[in-house]
């Protein structure tokens, strides 16, 4: 399930997507923006800064932007970022596999079968749409709704 966390991250993303190249935005204004509470973006901007995906500078002229074109950032790793592996279950995760504590055999656990069926699912859509793409989708429906 996608955590709050991750949605209003994504959010956020989008509307750093949507900035002219070499632009800056507060977090004051993210938060404005992608209708997320500052207090809780702040933390949101903390996650995505160490994974890479944004930076920041001080000052006035100050603020927020990609670290990287929005085309080479795919949705599947900005929720990794914020909300770890993309599996519903850890016994699933390609990348912090844990066996379960009461499973007998992994390999043949058919929970765990469709759990990985589950993430691949996920990662075949989430790994396969841009930050672009969908910041370009979020500018669409929004100006349809008006």
């Amino acid at each position: 399930m996608l955590t709050n966390k991750a949605k209003y991250g994504l959010r956020a993303m989008c509307e750093l997507a949507a900035l002219p190249p070499g632009a800056w935005l507060q977090a004051h204004a993210i938060a404005e923006r992608a209708s997320v509470p500052g207090k809780f973006l702040e933390a949101i901007l903390v996650d995505l800064r160490r994974a890479g995906l944004v930076v920041s500078r001080r000052g006035a002229q100050g603020g927020h932007a990609l670290a990287r074109p929005a085309e080479a950032m795919m949705v599947g790793d900005l929720i990794r970022a914020i909300d770890g592996p993309l599996a519903p279950v850890r016994c699933a995760s390609m990348t912090a596999y844990e066996p379960c504590s009461d499973c007998v055999d992994p390999q043949t656990c058919a929970v765990r079968a469709l759990m990985r069926e589950t993430r691949e699912a996920l990662c075949s859509v989430l790994d396969q749409r841009s930050l672009a793409a969908l910041s370009q989708q979020a500018r669409n429906e929004a100006w349809m709704r008006h």
